[in-house]
């Protein structure tokens, strides 16, 4: 009992001929005529009269039509949705990053693609890298971002773009009326970071290049989130480290100043698993490459509209490996 037998009963019944409904379907009428004669056989009832005035539904036919006719149009929906997730029109895509979204390439690349599709749900989940590749394998996640561009078992990972590092302090500090600092202006200072992603990792950051210049600085946890801890920079609590996103942020009594050294610019790539077909983890990966200036032309997983894009801005700050000058 096929589907496509069934729409020709709804034909017929639509149209109250079998000549005119073979006209509308751009079929022969004998074909018609055999598919509802095969669908009635196989139903063991009669569905319509025929007269010479037409085709007229039977009790049994105006309970069939009357029965099957919304479940048909679910079903077609329900076709007509799956077609557009296929093609990235709808569904969802779950993002795992750390680092703020107050500005810079990752907030541009997220704002362009909302405006392209915005019938994609984009659903942001903050994280510390280890957290996110478990959840990128597990598909609780399909892509994330972060520091770096070491290999991931399992896992595709690409280079996008790099940040220079800034140092927040209260705006009365000393150092604050430094345009610029190195690590050797901070050997007195306390640090403070946040227990929960991205502290772990601006810890170990502060240690590692803190240690290249011979000083091994005070770093504090503190059990906050990372908006928290920079007002307790403002309050004079300490000073932390932060990516250049941060510059977009307005805080009170907090001021950020650039690290010099080419050594503090931070890279960041993209982190996926091949084996994920979520058609709009494809757009997405196509989106950010385009925006990062490094489309990979004739890959499968690039969609074609992704080669029409441009390069979000100038500055190659916003996209692109290189930092912007400092100020």
């Amino acid at each position: 009992m096929g589907l496509g037998k069934f729409r020709y009963v709804l034909a017929v019944a639509d149209f109250g001929s079998f000549r005119r409904a073979a006209g509308a379907l751009g079929v022969r009428q004998s074909s018609v005529s055999r598919a509802v004669q095969q669908f009635e056989d196989e139903l063991g009832v009669s569905l319509f009269e025929r007269r010479t005035s037409g085709a007229h539904p039977t009790d049994a036919g105006r309970r069939l039509l009357y029965e099957a006719r919304p479940a048909l149009e679910q079903l077609e929906l329900a076709c007509k949705i799956a077609a557009a997730a296929g093609r990235a029109e709808l569904g969802i895509i779950r993002v795992g990053i750390l680092t703020s979204l107050a500005g810079g390439f990752l907030r541009e690349m997220l704002r362009y693609y909302a405006m392209r599709h915005p019938d994609i749900l984009i659903d942001v989940q903050d994280g510390g890298p280890d957290e996110h590749v478990s959840a990128i394998r597990k598909r609780s996640l399909d892509i994330a971002f972060v520091t770096g561009n070491r290999s991931v078992t399992d896992c595709e990972i690409a280079l996008l773009w790099e940040e220079r590092s800034y140092i927040a302090i209260p705006k009365d500090h000393m150092l604050a009326g430094k345009h610029r600092l190195d690590w050797p202006d901070l050997r007195n200072e306390r640090f403070i970071v946040s227990r929960f992603a991205p502290g772990p990792e601006i810890h170990e950051q502060i240690f590692r290049r803190a240690a290249v210049h011979g000083t091994y600085p005070e770093v504090l946890y503190k059990a906050v989130g990372q908006e928290t801890l920079m007002n307790l920079v403002g309050l004079g609590q300490g000073i932390t480290l932060v990516s250049a996103a941060w510059i977009n942020v307005k805080l009170p009594d907090l001021v950020l100043r650039p690290l010099i050294d080419p050594a503090d610019i931070v890279s960041f790539s993209a982190v996926w698993s091949h084996q994920n077909d979520n058609p709009a983890l494809r757009r997405f990966i196509s989106v950010a490459h385009t925006l990062a200036g490094r489309v990979r032309r004739g890959a499968s997983d690039w969609a074609p509209e992704a080669k029409g894009l441009t390069r979000l801005g100038s500055e190659p700050s916003v996209a692109g490996r290189m930092p912007g000058p400092l100020p």
